[in-house]
């Protein structure tokens, strides 16, 4: 009986984990920050914002993922123009982009320019 039991779990386990990676990605929110090494204004960035980042409501909701200029933009998402310059901060959602910062303008104006970009954000249903 403890057999029967054991290959039942290793059946459903094998089941979930089918649906899982046939699913694809996930397609949660969240912030890309396409920066290059030497890049003043990246280093600013990383200095005034980067520490409290992920503790703000915006942080937890667009989570933070670094992109180094030189290896290109994801292939899995789809967005609206190439970077030029670094920084170059782009939320993206529903494995698209919704909006972007060019540039780092300062904490005050990157703040407000993020909460824009948040409220862009389509929600779970509009995927």
């Amino acid at each position: 009986m403890r057999d029967d039991w054991s290959v039942r779990r290793l059946s459903v386990f094998a089941a979930l984990w089918l649906v899982l990676a046939l699913a694809g990605p996930a397609r949660a929110a969240e912030l890309l920050m396409v920066e290059q090494q030497g890049c003043p204004w990246c280093e600013r960035w990383h200095a005034e914002i980067g520490p409290v980042y992920p503790k703000t409501a915006e942080g937890r909701r667009l989570p933070l993922r670094i992109i180094q200029r030189a290896e290109g933009l994801p292939d899995a998402i789809a967005f609206e123009t190439g970077v030029a310059f670094t920084p170059t901060f782009i939320a993206v959602a529903c494995g698209r982009e919704v909006g972007r910062i060019t540039g780092y303008p300062g904490e005050e104006f990157f703040w407000a320019l993020l909460a824009d970009l948040v409220a862009a954000l389509p929600t779970d249903k509009n995927c």
